[in-house]
């Protein structure tokens, strides 16, 4: 078997169902789940439509690109979001949602025994992916599977949870290969500004890795104008080629679609090529009746409006009702609120929270991992927002009345 799979930390999951294995949750209070990031609100019917009316598709394989058609409604959906003009045939592929493709990226990138000249000055004996810490565990993963070692980057919560950048030193930039980025992050929320964006791309520039871009949750937004995008970032700083960048996005959030597996990956048309090659063998087409849904869902924005519309409404109506009793604040984006709770302990507030109200929220720290001493996910919660508004401020009530009589163990 492969060794690197030795490497593998259990999923945020898996170690939220071994925590919860002893726990007999309250059978007086109907379960409510905040642990799961899965979009719950309906998926448009007209879009169950259009993948049934795509169903002669299935009769034929398709192409690894994908249909023209589906790369140019995403190349027309960036042109509307961000104002930029990419060539669909060069800088855009399709994948089967953005996690196999970050996951696929990293496999691409990567080259193991290519950072030799780097390797004098260090003490590491394999390149780096430096990522953001907390995090989404697939760059992680991704990273060990391509022969890597992850750099974890904390975020500064004093700074509304951006990263901290300037704390990675020069000789982990000269053996970086690939650099994650989420933005809006997860679980944080957090937005990256242009000037940062900047000062990725002055290091990417120097130390020649690649900057992966998650951009999963770019269409859930609060404030007034829309996330800025690594691509739009890119072209506004006079990097119109998009060298060594590359952005991620798909349909789960966007349009409420989490089992489509649809997305798209665009930018540096050098990587693309690379990557279509790898996926060739890979084996990663996008199914002909899930492209077909997909051009349709790319092409129409009322449904995402809505859609946000209502993540708007019910991020208003439920995080006041936590604030009275939790310091938790509303992200910039995202469906996430990400809170500190009393006493610091997060699996046992999760516990307790569980067996005392039926209500399922994730540690922070099953989100980070702990670097010189600190885990900067430890003493946090993340709760997914992602049923209707309802539900969640009922279960926002339950947290506020379980939190005034909740007793943290002893340090």
């Amino acid at each position: 078997m492969n060794p690197l799979l030795h490497q593998l930390q259990p999923y945020p999951f898996e170690r939220l169902k071994a925590l919860f294995s002893s726990v007999t949750p309250s059978q007086t209070l109907r379960p409510i789940s905040l642990g799961i990031g899965e979009p719950k609100h309906p998926t448009p019917e007209w879009l169950k439509e259009q993948l049934l009316a795509g169903f002669s598709a299935l009769a034929a394989y398709p192409p690894t690109a994908g249909d023209l058609r589906f790369r140019q409604a995403c190349g027309d959906w960036l042109k509307r979001r961000y104002k930029l003009e990419l060539n669909a045939g060069t800088q855009i592929l399709p994948v089967n949602g953005s996690r196999e493709a970050l996951f696929a990226i990293t496999q691409t990138v990567v080259n193991p025994t290519g950072h030799l000249s780097a390797q004098v000055q260090s003490h590491s004996p394999k390149p780096y992916v430096v990522c953001p810490n907390p995090f989404y565990q697939i760059y992680e993963g991704a990273a060990f599977l391509a022969g890597a070692q992850p750099y974890y980057v904390a975020s500064l919560e004093g700074k509304n949870f951006a990263m901290d950048w300037q704390s990675v030193p020069a000789d982990v930039w000269a053996q970086t290969q690939l650099l994650f980025v989420c933005s809006p992050g997860n679980p944080t929320g957090a937005v990256v500004p242009l000037s940062e964006w900047e000062t990725l791309f002055d290091l990417s520039e120097k130390y020649g890795f690649v900057i992966a871009s998650d951009e999963c949750y770019s269409e859930i937004y609060f404030r007034p104008e829309a996330p800025i995008g690594s691509l739009e970032a890119a072209h506004a700083l006079g990097r119109a080629e998009f060298k060594n960048l590359i952005a991620f996005t798909s349909l789960s959030k966007r349009s409420n679609m989490p089992g489509l597996r649809s997305g798209f990956v665009a930018g540096d048309s050098e990587i693309i090529k690379k990557f279509l090659l790898y996926r060739t063998y890979h084996g990663s087409a996008m199914s002909g009746m899930i492209q077909h849904a997909s051009i349709a869902a790319w092409s129409d924005e009322v449904h995402v409006c809505e859609n946000r519309l209502k993540y708007q409404h019910k991020f208003a109506a439920v995080t006041p009702v936590l604030q009275s009793v939790l310091e938790v604040q509303l992200p910039d984006a995202g469906f996430y609120l990400w809170a500190k709770v009393p006493g610091g302990h997060d699996e046992h507030f999760a516990r307790e929270l569980l067996r005392q109200y039926n209500v399922t929220v994730l540690p922070g720290s099953y989100l980070a991992r702990e670097v010189a001493g600190h885990n900067p996910g430890s003493g946090r919660i993340r709760m997914a927002l992602v049923a209707e508004t309802d539900e969640c401020l009922e279960a926002a009530h339950r947290i506020v009345e379980f939190t005034q009589q909740y007793v943290a163990p002893a340090s």
